[in-house]
């Protein structure tokens, strides 16, 4: 019997078939998912000295999220998740399926981590009533339909203050051959078939997306060699990029 997961306009069932048949091998940093690991360790950082700054932390201490909660949309196996909660906050992690609803979870039990991981969408959490000082939206946007819903669903999980992170892909004829036709068919790195063109996003569509209640703080291009596979910042946005954006205060 296949694994469970969420229906809900934003999802593409195609995409949830996907990463399903993939989930055992989230934690296998040589596996499909080892671009995700090395870039996890640099997009942390990133993370780590921005939030601090916007939401006056001292980003130089062991814990400088302590207390801080923050939400993790499509969080996988739980690499980012687990990152984030060894930095203090306290992180909720949301996915479509359950199948990595189950890896992250027993991979955080064995870790020793407390992570609130739920089978949910974000429109769900709306609906709660849910907000939160930190919204990671990172590698997920180009994946889903009905963007602009999305994204705006996901702002309202942001309380008035607080801020999003997001990384994507730029739909630029670059990202077409650099990061799928170049890492997808020529260097192997991504399985086939985990980008599609047409969903790839411009970081316009992102700050449209979330409307005038969002101030973008900071953008950086990233870029990788393809000789070492070390992630760096670039002025150039042309393929891979991350925002930081702040929900302004007097929003309702």
């Amino acid at each position: 019997m296949s694994a469970a997961h969420l229906t809900a306009p934003s999802i593409d069932p195609d995409e949830v078939a996907y990463f399903e048949r993939l989930a055992h091998r989230w934690w296998d940093a040589e596996g499909p998912f080892w671009p995700l690991h090395r870039l996890n360790s640099f997009r942390v950082g990133y993370i780590r000295q921005r939030l601090a700054t916007t939401l006056g932390r001292d980003a130089a201490l062991d814990r400088p999220f302590e207390g801080l909660k923050l939400l993790d949309i499509g969080s996988g196996g739980g690499i980012l998740s687990e990152s984030m909660a060894r930095l203090g906050a306290r992180v909720t992690g949301i996915e479509i399926t359950e199948k990595n609803i189950r890896v992250a979870e027993l991979h955080a039990q064995w870790s020793g981590l407390g992570i609130d991981y739920r089978l949910a969408t974000a429109d769900q959490l709306v609906r709660e009533g849910a907000q939160f000082d930190a919204v990671l939206n990172m590698e997920v946007i180009e994946h889903v339909e009905h963007l602009a819903d999305f994204l705006a669903d996901c702002g309202r999980l942001v309380r008035p203050g607080g801020v999003m992170v997001v990384a994507s892909i730029n739909r630029t004829l670059a990202a077409l051959v650099m990061a799928i036709i170049g890492a997808e068919y020529i260097l192997g790195w991504l399985p086939r078939g985990t980008h599609h063109f047409r969903k790839l996003v411009r970081p316009q569509q992102v700050t449209e997306g979330l409307g005038d209640e969002f101030i973008l703080l900071h953008r950086t291009g990233v870029r990788v060699n393809p000789l070492n596979r070390v992630f760096s910042y670039t002025r150039w946005m042309g393929v891979n990029y991350m925002l930081l954006l702040q929900r302004k205060e007097s929003s309702t």
